[in-house]
């Protein structure tokens, strides 16, 4: 047993780690935590000096001269630019389309030919009333000539009764026949008088085979094509069309919107307005108040106002978006006597320690600058000092932009 355990001691002995290996693996294994923690920290450095060095993206726009005599704003309000005259075009009959000749776009004038229907049993109809006009007429020209003969056989009844040659009972037969040819001659009239009325009445269903335009204007919409049926009563299924084209008087546009009845006193009838449409922002168009329809919708508590275009312009289309003001009967007067030097959108204003500034582009940097606000004119504000027309303003950027930071416009 000594000597076995003797034998085991040196083998334990190898297995024990010097002092100088232990402390030079924890040496490595603190160098290794150094540079991750290293890596680490100049990452976040170049992190942050990346985004402090970040430009913010900004949106300018260009200061408006203010013209002199401009409105106040009293009520804004948005609707749809809608047509007095729009008609969607359909056939008095039931028929089948035989030809379209318009397409979306096309200007029409006033009884301008649209589209055709089958005409062929309506004109069939009209072939047999004036064939029954014409028996008639072929009748009456017959009886006319039998009522000639019958006449000169009345007068000479007549005279042989006089003369005692012939009997009463002879003379009473031949008026009798004579007057029996006036009667079918009047009945015969009659029945040309119907038929013609017949030929009116088929005439009038050829007639209505053939389409015009009611008024002069532009398609906006084809509805139906060849080949298929139309009809003024929906059949349902969906294979019936009602309607064969949409036309609309492009000068009869003009703007609806509806207006909250709490603010319809400050409408007025041929009140001016300045319009914008949603398409062309940058463009103010010059309207005034056709009517104020008198009544009110219960459920949205609003009131329609129908609005018109002092000038009309083919950019106009039906039921285009667009915004309105309302503008007073004066304009605004200054306390101060002083009129506005030029006109910015309301959204670049800022308010800073109770004062209006707005940041002006210079450059690639903003600088910032104290404004005088006047009064507002639509969605542009009246500046009475500190901005010029001309200059470029930021109308969106971070609420946290600071005087003389670099900036970058956004395309």
């Amino acid at each position: 047993m000594a000597t076995q355990e003797s034998t085991l001691k040196p083998d334990l002995g190898s297995l024990r780690i010097s002092d100088a290996h232990r402390k030079s693996g924890k040496t490595g294994k603190r160098l290794g935590i150094a540079f991750v923690c290293l890596l680490l920290l100049a990452a976040a450095v170049a992190a942050a000096y990346a985004f402090r060095t970040q430009k913010p993206i900004v949106e300018v726009a260009v200061a408006k001269k203010a013209e002199a005599g401009g409105r106040a704003a009293l009520l804004n309000a948005s609707g749809y630019v809608t047509p007095r005259q729009r008609a969607t075009i359909a056939a008095k009959i039931t028929g089948r389309v035989t030809g379209v000749f318009f397409d979306e776009g096309t200007v029409v004038r006033e009884g301008q030919l649209l589209a055709t229907l089958d005409d062929s049993d309506a004109k069939r109809a009209l072939d047999s009333a004036k064939a029954d006009r014409n028996s008639s007429q072929a009748a009456i020209a017959d009886f006319e000539v039998q009522l000639k003969n019958a006449q000169i056989q009345l007068r000479r009844a007549d005279q042989l009764q006089r003369a005692g040659v012939q009997t009463q009972e002879a003379l009473d037969n031949a008026g009798m026949a004579a007057d029996s040819l006036k009667a079918k001659i009047a009945l015969a009239k009659q029945q040309v008088a119907a038929a013609e009325a017949r030929i009116n009445e088929a005439q009038q269903a050829v007639d209505n085979c053939v389409i015009h335009a009611p008024f002069a204007g532009i398609v906006v919409s084809k509805d139906a094509q060849v080949g298929e049926m139309v009809s003024p009563i929906s059949a349902g299924g969906g294979f019936t069309r009602t309607g064969i084209a949409t036309i609309v008087n492009m000068n009869s546009n003009e703007i609806e919107v509806d207006v909250n009845e709490a603010y319809i006193a400050r409408v007025l009838t041929d009140q001016q307005v300045t319009a914008i449409l949603d398409a062309y922002p940058d463009w103010q168009i010059p309207c005034k108040v056709r009517t104020v329809i008198p009544t009110a919708d219960r459920q949205k508590a609003t009131v329609k106002v129908r609005i018109s275009f002092l000038k009309l312009d083919p950019r106009i289309l039906p039921d285009m978006g667009v915004k309105v003001t309302f503008l007073g009967d004066a304009p605004e007067k200054k306390s101060d006597g002083l009129s506005p030097a030029a006109l910015i959108p309301a959204d670049a204003l800022r308010e800073d320690s109770g004062k209006k500034i707005v940041f002006l582009l210079k450059g690639d940097h903003v600088e910032r600058r104290a404004v005088s606000v006047g009064g507002t004119r639509g969605q542009d504000a009246e500046i009475i000092a500190g901005v010029s027309a001309g200059d470029n303003v930021v109308v969106k950027g971070p609420a946290d932009l600071k005087d003389g930071q670099a900036v970058e416009i956004r395309k």
